[in-house]
């Protein structure tokens, strides 16, 4: 299937590595001129170079801190001034897993504060600087990156994505006359830097061991395996695409069926 992605232009936060440096890579892939953003210049420009030479496609790093209203604003106005226009924006910037995954007695409200005000807060700074450039052409796509703890209790920070998810729904009714679509994605166990650490902790307090760990994840998925970053970013990408034109305000899971609840 063509996307019809060739000529477009994307930010990808939190593209230095993971899942949106994945995205960032598919997205150049399909012909898209992509900036990928993050807090550390040095990681971005390694991403940028590597992404070059394994697509072809044009990468351009630009380092901005989401917590920060004028960084943000400054990081898309170099975007656009970069690449001409901005037609995707990809939410991702977060920190893996949230920073608050302990008991109540023990969690630390400044680093609730925190998760929130970089993952929700910083998704919302993003999308209200991008809205102007999309409204003009007629044309956006919005995908927020989500996760799983939003739709369980184990973990306190998973709150960030139950906001993540109302901020999508809300958003998609303002700008869906605009031709511009919101929807927030959420992965399951995916294979990152990242997942490996989450594994010792996890295993810590199980007494238990970190492959145990990943074990019990893949036994309790239906499709009995962790998923890849590639498959993350392929359905972002389509979601990006004109093809995906009558998707908006939707939440959807990639998670090889690990979530069993029912959502209609």
């Amino acid at each position: 299937m063509d996307l019809e992605l060739t000529g477009r232009a994307a930010i990808v936060t939190g593209g230095g590595r993971g899942i949106g440096r994945a995205v960032a890579r598919e997205l150049a892939r399909e012909g898209v001129a992509v900036a990928i953003t993050s807090r550390t210049a040095s990681a971005l420009e390694t991403a940028a170079k590597e992404i070059e030479s394994e697509t072809g496609g044009r990468v351009v790093p630009i380092a901005a801190d989401t917590t920060s209203t004028a960084s943000v604003r400054a990081m898309v106005d170099e975007a656009v001034a970069r690449l001409g226009r901005v037609d995707v924006l990809v939410n991702g910037a977060a920190a893996p897993g949230g920073r608050v995954r302990n008991p109540v007695e023990e969690a630390d409200p400044e680093a609730l504060l925190d998760d929130l005000n970089t993952k929700v807060v910083g998704y919302f700074r993003c999308a209200q600087a991008v809205t102007p450039h999309m409204r003009a052409t007629g044309y956006g796509r919005i995908i927020n990156i989500g996760g799983l703890t939003g739709r369980a209790s184990h973990a306190l920070s998973g709150m960030r994505n139950l906001a993540v998810t109302h901020l999508t729904k809300a958003l998609s009714d303002q700008l869906g006359p605009d031709g511009i679509t919101v929807n927030v994605l959420h992965p399951g166990v995916v294979e990152t830097e990242h997942i490996h650490e989450l594994y010792e902790a996890e295993a810590a307090k199980r007494g238990t061991t970190a492959a145990a760990v990943e074990q019990s994840y893949i036994d309790r998925t239906p499709i009995r395996r962790v998923l890849t970053v590639e498959e993350v970013a392929e359905t972002i990408c389509f979601l990006a695409s004109p093809r995906a034109a009558a998707i908006t305000g939707e939440s959807i899971g990639i998670d090889g069926g690990l979530t069993r609840g029912i959502f209609i």
